[in-house]
C-alpha cells in the first residue's frame, strides 16, 4: 500500500472544495429561481371586473391612468367616457386610450373631469404563486451565506497553515526541548 503526500499545499484541496461546491450552489440556485419565476407566470389566473364611472380628474393630453393600471398583465376596454360634470358623453375623437390610459385630443373637454366605465382583465395571484414565490425568494437568500463559507474556509486553511509551520520548526531541531 502506497500513501501519497502532498507537500506545501497547505489546505489548498480544501479552499478549492469549497469554491467548488460555491459554484455548485450558485448554480442550483440560479436555475431554481428560474423555474419558480416560470411557474409563477405560467399559475397566474386570468380575472376579470368592470368598472362604472371611475373619475378621472383634469384629463390632459398626457393622460390619466385608471385605478387598475398597477395590476399585472391588465388590459383595459372602455364601455363609456361621460363629461364629469355635466353628464354628456364624450366622443372617441375627443380621447386616445391606450391600454388603462385615457388622454385628451380635443380642446373642448382638455383639463376636465371625465367619468369612465371599462371593462379589464388580468393576471391574478393564487394560493400556488404565492407558494413559488415565497418559495423562489428563499432560495435565492442562499447566496447571501456564501461569505460567512468563504471565511470559515480561510479560517479553516489559516489554521493547517499554522499547524504545519508548528510542525515544521519542530522536526528541523531548532526547538530543542528543555531537559535537566
Amino acid at each position: 500500500m502506497k500513501l501519497k503526500y502532498d507537500k506545501g499545499v497547505a489546505g489548498l484541496t480544501v479552499l478549492l472544495s469549497v469554491v467548488t461546491m460555491l459554484f455548485v450552489i450558485g448554480l442550483l440556485v440560479m436555475i431554481f429561481a428560474l423555474m419558480g419565476g416560470e411557474l409563477a407566470t405560467a399559475s397566474y389566473e386570468e380575472t376579470s371586473a368592470s368598472v362604472v364611472n371611475e373619475t378621472l380628474t383634469t384629463v390632459t393630453e398626457t393622460g390619466e391612468d385608471f385605478t387598475v393600471a398597477g395590476y399585472r398583465d391588465v388590459a383595459c376596454t372602455l364601455t363609456a367616457v361621460r363629461n364629469a360634470t355635466g353628464g354628456e358623453t364624450i366622443n372617441s375623437g375627443n380621447y386616445t386610450q391606450t391600454n388603462c390610459n385615457l388622454a385628451s385630443t380635443g380642446t373642448s373637454y382638455n383639463n376636465t373631469d371625465w367619468n369612465v366605465s371599462y371593462s379589464y382583465t388580468y393576471e391574478a395571484d393564487t394560493t400556488a404563486t404565492d407558494v413559488i414565490n415565497d418559495t423562489s425568494s428563499s432560495i435565492s437568500g442562499v447566496t447571501s451565506w456564501f461569505t460567512i463559507f468563504i471565511v470559515i474556509t480561510a479560517m479553516v486553511v489559516l489554521i493547517l497553515l499554522t499547524v504545519i509551520i508548528i510542525t515544521a520548526i519542530r522536526g528541523s531541531g531548532l526547538m530543542a526541548g528543555g531537559g535537566a
